[in-house]
């Protein structure tokens, strides 16, 4: 049976600040936050690179939106915005049985039955192979432009957070 779930909303925040872009997803919501009052019932949290250790936030949510990189073929900081489908059709092969990719956190919570209604913002990294904290220009330029897709997003769901 379905546990009841509160009608909420999550930001999740993903990505390895130790790899320059590749932690713009934990960068950006940080900088939103500074921007942005959330209301009740929609909540942010910094996944950086907890794997299954977020399954208790993905099924503590009726719909959740995730801002990460997507590593494709593309300009750097170009943003992309899917559903949980088109993500999956975007998703590389695993290369290791030990390692957990966060669609396989959505699969866990979708075996519970507590799969919440799923969102990705994306954005193309211009590096992520260097250990370096800081991002590039490009990606730091790109927090305007996922700021405006975020806020689309928590618009078409009645939500419009207020400026700090």
């Amino acid at each position: 049976m379905k546990a009841p779930r509160k009608k909420s909303i999550t930001l999740l925040g993903l990505g390895n600040i130790l790899l320059g872009d590749e932690g713009f997803g934990v960068h950006f919501l940080e900088w939103f936050l500074a921007r942005y009052r959330l209301p009740e019932g929609v909540r942010a949290v910094d996944g950086g690179t907890l794997g299954h250790g977020l399954l208790d936030v993905v099924c503590g949510c009726e719909r959740l939106i995730v801002i990460d990189v997507i590593k494709v073929d593309d300009t750097p900081g170009s943003i992309y915005r899917f559903d949980r489908s088109e993500m999956e059709s975007h998703m590389p092969e695993p290369t290791s049985a030990h390692e957990v990719e966060f669609v396989d956190v959505l699969y866990q919570a979708e075996l519970m039955d507590q799969c919440p209604e799923t969102q990705f913002l994306l954005i193309v990294p211009e590096n992520y192979a260097d250990m370096e904290i800081k991002m590039s220009p490009v990606m730091i330029d790109g927090f305007s432009g996922m700021e405006g897709v975020l806020l689309e997003a928590l618009s078409n769901f009645g939500i419009h957070p207020a400026k700090s």
